[in-house]
Protein backbone atom coordinates (compact mmCIF):
# COMPACT_ATOMS: atom_id res chain seq x y z
CA UNK A 1 0.00 0.00 0.00
CA UNK A 2 1.54 3.44 -1.16
CA UNK A 3 1.41 6.31 1.09
CA UNK A 4 2.86 9.91 1.41
CA UNK A 5 4.80 11.30 4.39
CA UNK A 6 1.58 13.04 5.54
CA UNK A 7 0.30 9.26 6.55
CA UNK A 8 3.40 9.46 9.22
CA UNK A 9 2.46 12.82 11.19
CA UNK A 10 0.32 10.99 13.77
CA UNK A 11 2.86 8.63 14.53
CA UNK A 12 4.83 11.15 16.00
CA UNK A 13 2.29 12.47 18.43
CA UNK A 14 3.56 13.15 21.97
CA UNK A 15 1.56 12.76 24.65
CA UNK A 16 -0.17 15.66 26.49
CA UNK A 17 0.84 16.05 29.80
CA UNK A 18 -1.68 19.43 30.79
CA UNK A 19 -3.90 17.10 32.79
CA UNK A 20 -1.17 15.93 35.04
CA UNK A 21 -1.12 17.89 38.53
CA UNK A 22 1.72 20.56 38.88
CA UNK A 23 2.26 18.82 42.38
CA UNK A 24 3.54 15.42 41.62
CA UNK A 25 6.76 14.83 42.12
CA UNK A 26 6.73 10.68 42.33
CA UNK A 27 6.39 8.88 39.08
CA UNK A 28 6.15 5.03 38.27
CA UNK A 29 6.42 3.75 34.59
CA UNK A 30 5.68 0.30 34.08
CA UNK A 31 6.54 -0.68 30.15
CA UNK A 32 4.68 -3.63 28.69
CA UNK A 33 5.05 -5.81 25.95
CA UNK A 34 8.40 -6.80 24.89
CA UNK A 35 9.53 -4.34 27.22
CA UNK A 36 8.47 -5.66 30.04
CA UNK A 37 10.25 -3.41 32.45
CA UNK A 38 9.61 -0.61 35.55
CA UNK A 39 10.96 2.43 36.34
CA UNK A 40 10.43 5.08 39.40
CA UNK A 41 12.10 8.13 39.60
CA UNK A 42 11.61 11.15 42.43
CA UNK A 43 11.62 14.84 41.16
CA UNK A 44 11.97 18.32 42.40
CA UNK A 45 8.73 19.43 40.76
CA UNK A 46 6.43 18.38 37.79
CA UNK A 47 8.11 20.06 35.42
CA UNK A 48 11.11 18.20 35.85
CA UNK A 49 9.11 14.86 35.64
CA UNK A 50 7.14 15.86 32.53
CA UNK A 51 10.36 16.30 30.75
CA UNK A 52 11.54 12.93 31.65
CA UNK A 53 8.24 11.60 30.29
CA UNK A 54 8.55 12.94 27.09
CA UNK A 55 12.24 11.92 27.01
CA UNK A 56 10.92 8.66 27.48
CA UNK A 57 8.56 8.42 24.89
CA UNK A 58 11.13 9.99 21.90
CA UNK A 59 13.60 6.75 23.01
CA UNK A 60 10.75 4.54 22.02
CA UNK A 61 10.53 6.41 18.70
CA UNK A 62 14.19 5.78 18.00
CA UNK A 63 13.39 1.85 19.15
CA UNK A 64 11.26 1.91 16.25
CA UNK A 65 7.70 1.90 19.01
CA UNK A 66 6.08 4.43 17.13
CA UNK A 67 3.00 4.58 18.52
CA UNK A 68 2.74 3.98 22.51
CA UNK A 69 0.26 4.44 23.97
CA UNK A 70 0.04 5.77 27.89
CA UNK A 71 -2.72 4.61 30.64
CA UNK A 72 -3.27 6.35 33.88
CA UNK A 73 -3.18 3.71 36.79
CA UNK A 74 -2.80 6.26 39.81
CA UNK A 75 -2.69 10.18 40.64
CA UNK A 76 -2.63 11.63 43.71
CA UNK A 77 -0.90 15.01 44.94
CA UNK A 78 2.76 13.62 45.12
CA UNK A 79 2.40 10.73 42.82
CA UNK A 80 1.94 9.77 39.48
CA UNK A 81 1.40 5.67 38.33
CA UNK A 82 1.71 5.01 34.29
CA UNK A 83 1.53 1.98 32.29
CA UNK A 84 2.82 2.64 29.12
CA UNK A 85 2.15 0.02 26.07
CA UNK A 86 5.07 0.38 23.58
CA UNK A 87 2.68 -1.38 20.69
CA UNK A 88 3.95 -2.78 17.69
CA UNK A 89 7.87 -2.13 16.76
CA UNK A 90 8.47 -0.27 12.81
CA UNK A 91 11.65 -0.96 11.02
CA UNK A 92 13.15 0.08 7.71
CA UNK A 93 12.46 -2.92 5.20
CA UNK A 94 14.32 -0.20 2.92
CA UNK A 95 15.34 2.83 1.67
CA UNK A 96 16.09 3.33 -1.67
CA UNK A 97 18.61 5.47 -3.79
CA UNK A 98 15.65 6.72 -5.97
CA UNK A 99 17.01 9.58 -8.52
CA UNK A 100 19.78 10.67 -6.17
CA UNK A 101 23.41 10.13 -8.37
CA UNK A 102 25.98 8.25 -6.06
CA UNK A 103 28.31 10.62 -6.10
CA UNK A 104 25.93 13.10 -4.02
CA UNK A 105 25.38 10.60 -1.63
CA UNK A 106 28.74 9.73 -0.84
CA UNK A 107 29.92 13.29 -0.57
CA UNK A 108 26.77 13.65 1.81
CA UNK A 109 28.34 10.71 4.19
CA UNK A 110 24.69 8.94 3.52
CA UNK A 111 25.18 5.23 3.68
CA UNK A 112 21.42 3.81 2.25
CA UNK A 113 22.51 0.36 4.26
CA UNK A 114 21.89 1.69 7.53
CA UNK A 115 17.89 1.98 6.64
CA UNK A 116 17.76 -2.10 5.92
CA UNK A 117 16.01 -3.83 8.78
CA UNK A 118 16.65 -1.04 11.11
CA UNK A 119 14.50 0.73 14.13
CA UNK A 120 12.84 3.63 12.33
CA UNK A 121 13.54 6.73 13.56
CA UNK A 122 12.33 9.44 11.57
CA UNK A 123 15.33 11.80 12.80
CA UNK A 124 17.78 9.81 10.92
CA UNK A 125 15.77 10.77 7.77
CA UNK A 126 15.78 14.13 8.78
CA UNK A 127 19.86 14.16 8.98
CA UNK A 128 19.32 12.46 5.58
CA UNK A 129 17.74 15.16 4.12
CA UNK A 130 20.05 17.93 5.73
CA UNK A 131 23.35 16.66 3.88
CA UNK A 132 21.84 15.40 0.96
CA UNK A 133 20.43 19.16 0.33
CA UNK A 134 23.51 20.87 1.86
CA UNK A 135 26.00 18.82 -0.76
CA UNK A 136 23.53 20.26 -3.30
CA UNK A 137 23.53 23.66 -2.33
CA UNK A 138 27.19 23.48 -2.47
CA UNK A 139 26.91 21.97 -6.45
CA UNK A 140 25.28 24.70 -7.57
CA UNK A 141 21.38 24.10 -6.74
CA UNK A 142 20.72 26.22 -3.89
CA UNK A 143 17.07 25.47 -4.60
CA UNK A 144 17.21 21.67 -4.01
CA UNK A 145 14.85 19.68 -1.95
CA UNK A 146 14.25 16.27 -1.23
CA UNK A 147 11.52 14.11 0.12
CA UNK A 148 10.16 10.24 0.53
CA UNK A 149 8.57 8.99 -2.38
CA UNK A 150 7.12 5.35 -3.05
CA UNK A 151 6.17 5.18 0.61
CA UNK A 152 5.04 1.59 1.82
CA UNK A 153 3.98 -0.18 5.08
CA UNK A 154 4.90 -3.92 4.43
CA UNK A 155 3.69 -5.53 8.02
CA UNK A 156 5.97 -3.70 10.66
CA UNK A 157 8.33 -1.88 8.49
CA UNK A 158 8.38 0.70 5.40
CA UNK A 159 10.21 1.17 2.60
CA UNK A 160 10.53 4.42 0.55
CA UNK A 161 12.80 5.57 -2.53
CA UNK A 162 14.07 9.65 -2.12
CA UNK A 163 13.63 11.95 -4.31
CA UNK A 164 15.74 14.76 -5.19
CA UNK A 165 14.25 17.57 -6.98
CA UNK A 166 17.56 20.01 -7.44
CA UNK A 167 16.05 23.00 -9.28
CA UNK A 168 17.59 25.24 -11.54
CA UNK A 169 21.10 24.58 -11.83
CA UNK A 170 22.98 28.31 -10.48
CA UNK A 171 26.47 29.81 -11.31
CA UNK A 172 27.84 32.85 -9.66
CA UNK A 173 27.78 36.11 -11.09
CA UNK A 174 30.07 39.45 -10.46
CA UNK A 175 30.78 40.62 -6.54
CA UNK A 176 29.14 43.66 -5.64
CA UNK A 177 30.89 46.07 -3.36
CA UNK A 178 28.88 48.67 -1.82
CA UNK A 179 29.54 51.35 1.48
CA UNK A 180 32.85 53.22 1.51
CA UNK A 181 35.89 51.00 0.76
CA UNK A 182 39.07 51.34 -1.44
CA UNK A 183 39.15 47.11 -1.78
CA UNK A 184 39.18 46.06 -5.17
CA UNK A 185 36.39 43.56 -6.01
CA UNK A 186 38.77 41.68 -8.28
CA UNK A 187 40.66 41.00 -4.64
CA UNK A 188 37.80 39.71 -2.54
CA UNK A 189 36.79 38.02 -5.67
CA UNK A 190 39.59 36.08 -5.35
CA UNK A 191 40.05 35.88 -1.50
CA UNK A 192 36.47 34.30 -1.31
CA UNK A 193 36.98 31.88 -3.90
CA UNK A 194 33.28 33.35 -5.47
CA UNK A 195 34.62 33.84 -9.32
CA UNK A 196 31.94 34.23 -11.85
CA UNK A 197 31.35 31.27 -13.54
CA UNK A 198 31.65 29.15 -11.06
CA UNK A 199 29.12 26.45 -9.66
CA UNK A 200 27.02 28.38 -6.73
CA UNK A 201 28.37 27.13 -3.20
CA UNK A 202 26.16 28.09 -0.33
CA UNK A 203 29.89 26.90 2.21
CA UNK A 204 31.62 29.32 -0.01
CA UNK A 205 28.95 32.14 0.86
CA UNK A 206 28.50 31.41 4.50
CA UNK A 207 32.58 31.00 5.11
CA UNK A 208 33.01 34.04 2.85
CA UNK A 209 30.87 36.11 5.20
CA UNK A 210 33.09 34.67 8.60
CA UNK A 211 36.04 35.75 6.59
CA UNK A 212 35.18 38.83 5.51
CA UNK A 213 35.02 39.48 9.29
CA UNK A 214 38.60 38.44 10.46
CA UNK A 215 40.05 40.90 7.34
CA UNK A 216 40.76 43.22 10.29
CA UNK A 217 40.92 46.40 7.93
CA UNK A 218 37.64 46.25 6.45
CA UNK A 219 34.00 45.42 8.46
CA UNK A 220 30.50 44.55 7.34
CA UNK A 221 27.77 47.99 6.89
CA UNK A 222 25.58 45.70 6.83
CA UNK A 223 23.80 41.97 5.91
CA UNK A 224 24.96 40.69 2.64
CA UNK A 225 22.62 39.76 0.10
CA UNK A 226 22.17 37.41 -2.60
CA UNK A 227 20.34 38.16 -5.96
CA UNK A 228 18.96 35.25 -8.17
CA UNK A 229 18.38 36.26 -11.54
CA UNK A 230 18.66 34.07 -14.72
CA UNK A 231 20.27 31.12 -13.15
CA UNK A 232 23.08 33.40 -11.70
CA UNK A 233 23.56 34.61 -8.17
CA UNK A 234 25.40 38.10 -7.35
CA UNK A 235 26.47 38.53 -3.78
CA UNK A 236 26.42 42.14 -2.60
CA UNK A 237 28.74 42.55 0.35
CA UNK A 238 27.84 45.92 1.91
CA UNK A 239 31.98 46.46 3.85
CA UNK A 240 33.24 49.93 5.09
CA UNK A 241 37.00 50.36 5.30
CA UNK A 242 38.28 50.62 8.99
CA UNK A 243 40.99 53.22 9.93
CA UNK A 244 43.44 51.05 10.53
CA UNK A 245 46.65 52.02 9.04
CA UNK A 246 48.61 53.78 11.79
CA UNK A 247 51.94 55.48 12.04
CA UNK A 248 53.34 57.37 15.22
CA UNK A 249 56.73 57.36 17.14
CA UNK A 250 58.76 59.51 19.68
CA UNK A 251 62.17 61.17 18.60
CA UNK A 252 65.14 62.19 21.61
CA UNK A 253 68.23 64.16 21.35
CA UNK A 254 70.28 63.18 24.35
CA UNK A 255 74.15 64.45 24.63
CA UNK A 256 76.59 61.72 24.03
CA UNK A 257 78.63 61.15 27.01
CA UNK A 258 81.13 58.80 25.31
CA UNK A 259 81.33 60.92 22.09
CA UNK A 260 81.80 64.72 23.10
CA UNK A 261 79.98 67.35 21.41
CA UNK A 262 77.55 64.61 19.47
CA UNK A 263 73.73 64.03 20.00
CA UNK A 264 72.66 60.59 20.27
CA UNK A 265 69.47 60.08 18.60
CA UNK A 266 66.88 57.49 20.78
CA UNK A 267 63.71 56.85 20.09
CA UNK A 268 60.70 54.30 18.36
CA UNK A 269 58.82 54.55 15.32
CA UNK A 270 56.09 52.44 13.93
CA UNK A 271 53.93 52.33 10.41
CA UNK A 272 51.97 49.79 9.73
CA UNK A 273 49.96 49.97 6.40
CA UNK A 274 47.42 47.55 5.60
CA UNK A 275 45.84 46.47 2.55
CA UNK A 276 47.36 48.91 -0.21
CA UNK A 277 45.88 49.32 -3.13
CA UNK A 278 42.60 47.75 -2.13
CA UNK A 279 44.27 44.76 -2.67
CA UNK A 280 45.43 43.28 0.65
CA UNK A 281 49.24 43.82 1.44
CA UNK A 282 49.93 44.76 4.08
CA UNK A 283 53.57 46.16 5.35
CA UNK A 284 54.76 47.31 9.11
CA UNK A 285 58.15 48.73 9.78
CA UNK A 286 59.01 49.15 13.88
CA UNK A 287 62.11 50.89 15.06
CA UNK A 288 63.35 51.22 18.20
CA UNK A 289 66.12 52.52 20.27
CA UNK A 290 66.73 53.92 24.17
CA UNK A 291 69.96 54.16 24.66
CA UNK A 292 73.32 54.11 22.85
CA UNK A 293 74.27 50.72 22.38
CA UNK A 294 70.93 48.79 21.75
CA UNK A 295 68.16 48.61 19.52
CA UNK A 296 66.03 46.80 17.40
CA UNK A 297 64.47 46.69 14.26
CA UNK A 298 61.40 44.74 12.23
CA UNK A 299 60.56 44.94 8.95
CA UNK A 300 57.22 42.58 7.46
CA UNK A 301 55.74 42.72 4.27
CA UNK A 302 52.19 40.43 3.30
CA UNK A 303 51.31 39.19 0.07
CA UNK A 304 47.76 37.87 -0.13
CA UNK A 305 46.45 35.24 -2.85
CA UNK A 306 50.03 34.80 -4.20
CA UNK A 307 49.68 34.14 -8.21
CA UNK A 308 45.95 33.58 -8.22
CA UNK A 309 46.43 31.34 -5.65
CA UNK A 310 44.50 30.28 -2.46
CA UNK A 311 48.41 30.87 -0.86
CA UNK A 312 49.77 34.14 1.17
CA UNK A 313 53.30 35.11 1.41
CA UNK A 314 54.90 36.61 4.45
CA UNK A 315 58.15 37.79 4.98
CA UNK A 316 59.76 39.60 7.66
CA UNK A 317 63.24 40.45 8.45
CA UNK A 318 64.37 41.84 12.39
CA UNK A 319 67.60 42.93 13.98
CA UNK A 320 68.27 42.89 17.56
CA UNK A 321 71.64 44.76 19.02
CA UNK A 322 71.81 43.98 22.70
CA UNK A 323 74.46 46.84 24.07
CA UNK A 324 78.09 45.74 22.79
CA UNK A 325 77.41 41.87 23.82
CA UNK A 326 75.69 40.63 20.42
CA UNK A 327 74.14 40.74 17.35
CA UNK A 328 70.97 39.03 16.16
CA UNK A 329 69.29 38.53 12.90
CA UNK A 330 66.24 36.73 11.88
CA UNK A 331 64.81 36.08 8.66
CA UNK A 332 61.28 34.58 8.05
CA UNK A 333 59.60 33.30 4.86
CA UNK A 334 56.35 31.87 5.33
CA UNK A 335 53.30 30.60 3.31
CA UNK A 336 49.74 30.47 4.91
CA UNK A 337 46.56 28.84 3.81
CA UNK A 338 42.89 29.81 5.12
CA UNK A 339 41.67 26.25 5.43
CA UNK A 340 38.47 27.19 7.03
CA UNK A 341 36.66 30.70 7.92
CA UNK A 342 38.11 30.89 11.10
CA UNK A 343 41.68 29.15 11.18
CA UNK A 344 44.70 30.12 9.06
CA UNK A 345 47.66 27.77 8.93
CA UNK A 346 51.51 28.73 8.19
CA UNK A 347 54.08 26.94 6.97
CA UNK A 348 57.67 28.75 7.13
CA UNK A 349 61.18 28.62 6.96
CA UNK A 350 63.54 30.69 9.45
CA UNK A 351 66.86 31.65 9.90
CA UNK A 352 68.40 32.71 12.73
CA UNK A 353 71.54 34.19 12.96
CA UNK A 354 73.55 35.71 16.28
CA UNK A 355 77.07 37.23 16.75
CA UNK A 356 79.45 38.64 19.59
CA UNK A 357 80.04 42.15 18.77
CA UNK A 358 83.13 42.83 21.12
CA UNK A 359 86.24 41.18 20.74
CA UNK A 360 87.99 43.02 24.24
CA UNK A 361 89.03 39.97 26.71
CA UNK A 362 87.79 37.67 24.89
CA UNK A 363 91.10 36.01 24.68
CA UNK A 364 91.75 35.30 28.43
CA UNK A 365 88.46 33.36 29.22
CA UNK A 366 88.51 30.38 30.85
CA UNK A 367 85.09 28.95 29.85
CA UNK A 368 82.99 29.77 27.04
CA UNK A 369 80.45 32.95 27.40
CA UNK A 370 77.32 32.72 27.54
CA UNK A 371 76.28 34.53 24.51
CA UNK A 372 78.21 33.20 21.41
CA UNK A 373 77.56 32.98 17.21
CA UNK A 374 75.29 30.29 15.94
CA UNK A 375 73.15 29.59 12.66
CA UNK A 376 70.12 28.30 13.57
CA UNK A 377 68.45 27.28 10.27
CA UNK A 378 64.81 25.90 11.28
CA UNK A 379 60.98 25.18 9.43
CA UNK A 380 58.12 25.07 11.46
CA UNK A 381 53.85 25.51 11.44
CA UNK A 382 52.39 28.24 12.93
CA UNK A 383 48.24 27.70 13.40
CA UNK A 384 46.09 30.75 14.37
CA UNK A 385 42.22 30.20 14.99
CA UNK A 386 39.68 32.70 15.72
CA UNK A 387 36.31 32.73 17.69
CA UNK A 388 36.09 36.51 18.07
CA UNK A 389 33.56 39.21 17.23
CA UNK A 390 35.83 41.60 15.88
CA UNK A 391 39.32 40.48 15.10
CA UNK A 392 40.05 44.33 15.41
CA UNK A 393 38.72 44.99 18.42
CA UNK A 394 37.52 41.94 19.89
CA UNK A 395 34.96 41.96 22.86
CA UNK A 396 33.89 38.80 23.44
CA UNK A 397 35.62 35.11 22.44
CA UNK A 398 38.42 33.13 22.06
CA UNK A 399 41.94 33.96 20.01
CA UNK A 400 44.37 30.79 19.91
CA UNK A 401 48.03 30.34 18.21
CA UNK A 402 50.64 27.86 18.50
CA UNK A 403 53.92 27.83 16.80
CA UNK A 404 56.45 25.07 16.19
CA UNK A 405 60.02 24.75 14.54
CA UNK A 406 62.41 22.76 14.63
CA UNK A 407 66.13 22.38 12.79
CA UNK A 408 70.01 22.29 12.74
CA UNK A 409 72.16 25.08 15.07
CA UNK A 410 75.31 25.22 14.27
CA UNK A 411 77.80 27.01 16.59
CA UNK A 412 80.74 29.20 15.10
CA UNK A 413 84.11 29.08 16.47
CA UNK A 414 85.16 33.08 17.10
CA UNK A 415 88.43 33.03 16.47
CA UNK A 416 89.05 35.87 19.34
CA UNK A 417 88.28 32.72 21.70
CA UNK A 418 90.83 30.14 22.77
CA UNK A 419 90.59 27.40 20.78
CA UNK A 420 91.00 25.10 23.48
CA UNK A 421 87.35 26.10 25.31
CA UNK A 422 85.57 24.63 21.74
CA UNK A 423 87.07 21.35 22.37
CA UNK A 424 84.17 19.63 24.00
CA UNK A 425 81.21 21.43 21.63
CA UNK A 426 79.24 19.87 19.64
CA UNK A 427 78.97 22.35 16.67
CA UNK A 428 75.90 20.76 14.86
CA UNK A 429 73.05 20.06 17.32
CA UNK A 430 69.18 19.67 16.61
CA UNK A 431 67.34 22.75 18.65
CA UNK A 432 63.70 23.12 18.67
CA UNK A 433 60.93 25.40 19.96
CA UNK A 434 57.44 25.79 20.68
CA UNK A 435 55.50 28.82 22.20
CA UNK A 436 51.68 29.59 22.29
CA UNK A 437 49.35 31.87 23.51
CA UNK A 438 45.09 31.78 24.35
CA UNK A 439 43.18 35.03 24.93
CA UNK A 440 39.67 34.88 26.13
CA UNK A 441 37.43 38.23 25.96
CA UNK A 442 34.74 38.16 28.33
CA UNK A 443 31.65 40.73 27.80
CA UNK A 444 29.68 41.23 30.69
CA UNK A 445 27.32 44.33 29.63
CA UNK A 446 27.87 47.20 27.46
CA UNK A 447 30.10 48.92 29.93
CA UNK A 448 31.87 45.75 32.03
CA UNK A 449 34.39 43.67 30.19
CA UNK A 450 37.70 41.16 31.03
CA UNK A 451 40.44 40.28 29.00
CA UNK A 452 42.51 37.63 29.55
CA UNK A 453 45.38 36.18 27.88
CA UNK A 454 48.03 32.68 28.86
CA UNK A 455 51.21 32.69 27.36
CA UNK A 456 53.90 29.80 27.27
CA UNK A 457 57.10 28.92 25.55
CA UNK A 458 60.26 26.37 25.82
CA UNK A 459 63.85 26.10 23.90
CA UNK A 460 65.32 23.16 23.90
CA UNK A 461 69.03 22.54 23.15
CA UNK A 462 72.17 21.05 24.06
CA UNK A 463 74.40 24.01 23.52
CA UNK A 464 71.75 26.97 24.35
CA UNK A 465 73.11 30.51 24.36
CA UNK A 466 71.74 33.26 25.93
CA UNK A 467 71.34 35.08 22.59
CA UNK A 468 68.56 32.22 21.82
CA UNK A 469 66.37 32.61 24.52
CA UNK A 470 63.17 34.46 24.22
CA UNK A 471 63.01 38.02 24.84
CA UNK A 472 60.03 39.19 27.65
CA UNK A 473 58.78 41.93 29.40
CA UNK A 474 57.19 45.13 28.45
CA UNK A 475 53.80 46.69 26.82
CA UNK A 476 53.02 43.33 24.98
CA UNK A 477 54.23 40.94 27.27
CA UNK A 478 54.96 41.26 31.18
CA UNK A 479 54.01 44.85 31.92
CA UNK A 480 56.01 46.57 35.06
CA UNK A 481 59.20 46.15 33.13
CA UNK A 482 61.09 47.41 30.65
CA UNK A 483 61.00 46.15 27.17
CA UNK A 484 62.94 42.92 26.85
CA UNK A 485 64.20 42.84 30.64
CA UNK A 486 63.88 38.90 31.25
CA UNK A 487 66.02 35.94 28.97
CA UNK A 488 64.29 32.82 29.07
CA UNK A 489 64.51 29.30 27.95
CA UNK A 490 61.14 27.93 29.41
CA UNK A 491 58.16 31.21 30.03
CA UNK A 492 54.60 30.87 30.87
CA UNK A 493 52.62 34.02 32.16
CA UNK A 494 48.89 35.15 32.08
CA UNK A 495 47.60 38.64 31.80
CA UNK A 496 44.35 39.79 33.59
CA UNK A 497 42.73 43.13 32.46
CA UNK A 498 39.02 44.17 33.29
CA UNK A 499 37.78 47.13 31.38
CA UNK A 500 35.06 49.39 31.56
CA UNK A 501 34.29 51.04 28.45
CA UNK A 502 32.82 54.52 28.22
CA UNK A 503 32.69 54.50 24.53
CA UNK A 504 33.01 51.80 21.37
CA UNK A 505 37.02 52.01 21.43
CA UNK A 506 37.71 53.69 24.82
CA UNK A 507 37.95 52.13 28.01
CA UNK A 508 39.56 52.47 31.99
CA UNK A 509 41.32 49.51 32.86
CA UNK A 510 43.32 47.88 35.86
CA UNK A 511 45.61 44.58 35.11
CA UNK A 512 47.96 42.15 37.25
CA UNK A 513 50.09 40.28 35.33
CA UNK A 514 51.89 36.78 37.17
CA UNK A 515 54.47 34.83 35.37
CA UNK A 516 57.00 31.97 35.75
CA UNK A 517 60.80 32.55 33.98
CA UNK A 518 63.25 30.33 34.03
CA UNK A 519 66.92 30.78 32.53
CA UNK A 520 68.90 27.84 33.15
CA UNK A 521 71.75 29.48 30.92
CA UNK A 522 72.63 31.77 33.27
CA UNK A 523 71.81 29.74 36.15
CA UNK A 524 68.94 32.23 37.78
CA UNK A 525 66.22 31.32 40.10
CA UNK A 526 63.11 30.52 38.47
CA UNK A 527 61.70 34.04 38.94
CA UNK A 528 57.95 34.18 39.99
CA UNK A 529 56.86 37.95 38.70
CA UNK A 530 53.99 39.63 39.40
CA UNK A 531 53.09 43.15 37.88
CA UNK A 532 49.61 45.24 38.84
CA UNK A 533 48.88 48.54 37.60
CA UNK A 534 46.21 50.74 35.31
CA UNK A 535 45.40 52.44 32.48
CA UNK A 536 43.37 54.23 30.17
CA UNK A 537 42.68 53.66 26.09
CA UNK A 538 41.06 56.60 24.25
CA UNK A 539 39.50 56.51 21.00
CA UNK A 540 39.99 60.12 19.12
CA UNK A 541 38.79 61.12 15.85
CA UNK A 542 42.43 60.45 14.20
CA UNK A 543 44.10 57.67 16.68
CA UNK A 544 43.90 55.96 19.70
CA UNK A 545 45.98 57.64 22.65
CA UNK A 546 47.50 55.13 25.43
CA UNK A 547 48.65 55.31 28.81
CA UNK A 548 49.32 52.51 31.52
CA UNK A 549 51.05 53.01 34.97
CA UNK A 550 52.69 49.78 36.22
CA UNK A 551 54.54 48.23 39.29
CA UNK A 552 56.46 44.89 38.60
CA UNK A 553 57.95 43.06 41.11
CA UNK A 554 60.43 39.76 40.36
CA UNK A 555 64.04 38.44 41.82
CA UNK A 556 66.17 41.31 39.96
CA UNK A 557 63.63 44.49 40.36
CA UNK A 558 61.87 45.41 43.60
CA UNK A 559 57.87 46.05 43.83
CA UNK A 560 58.25 50.01 44.43
CA UNK A 561 57.01 52.91 43.67
CA UNK A 562 60.77 54.18 42.13
CA UNK A 563 60.53 50.98 40.13
CA UNK A 564 57.29 51.60 38.30
CA UNK A 565 56.85 52.55 34.86
CA UNK A 566 54.82 54.64 32.24
CA UNK A 567 53.62 53.39 29.17
CA UNK A 568 51.56 55.93 27.07
CA UNK A 569 51.95 57.32 23.57
CA UNK A 570 49.26 58.36 20.80
CA UNK A 571 48.66 55.95 17.91
CA UNK A 572 47.64 57.50 14.25
CA UNK A 573 45.30 55.79 12.56
CA UNK A 574 44.11 56.59 8.88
Amino acid sequence: MKSTLLLLLPVFFLVSLNSFSQSDKWLRLDFKGDLNSTEEQVFRDSLARNSFIKTKFQELHQLGYLDPQQKLIKSSKDSLWISVEPGVKFEWVELRQGNVESVILVKAGVDLRRFSNRPFDFRQVSRLFESVVRESENKGYPFASIRLDSLERIKNGFAAALNLDLGPFIVFDTLKLTGDTKTKPKFLTKFLQIRPGEPFSQKKVTDGFQQVRNLPYIRLAGEPELSFQNEEATLYLPINDRKINSVDGIIGFLPNELEGGKLLVTGQFDVMLYNLGGTGRNYELHWQRFNQFSQNLKIAAFEPLLFGSSIDLGISFSLLKEDTTFLNRDFRLSFGYRFNSDGYLKFFSRRQAGDLLSSAGLGELTELPEAGDFRFNNYGINYSHYWVDDVFFPRRGVFAEMEFAVGNKNIIQNTAIPPSLYEDVMFKTLQYYLEGRIEKHFYFNTQWGLFSRLSGGLVQNDNLLLNDLFRLGGLQSIRGFNENFFFADRYLYINLEPRFYFDTYSYFMIFADMGRIENNIQGLKVDNTFSAGLGLSLETGNGIFNFIYGLGGSNVQNFALNQSKIHFGFTGRF
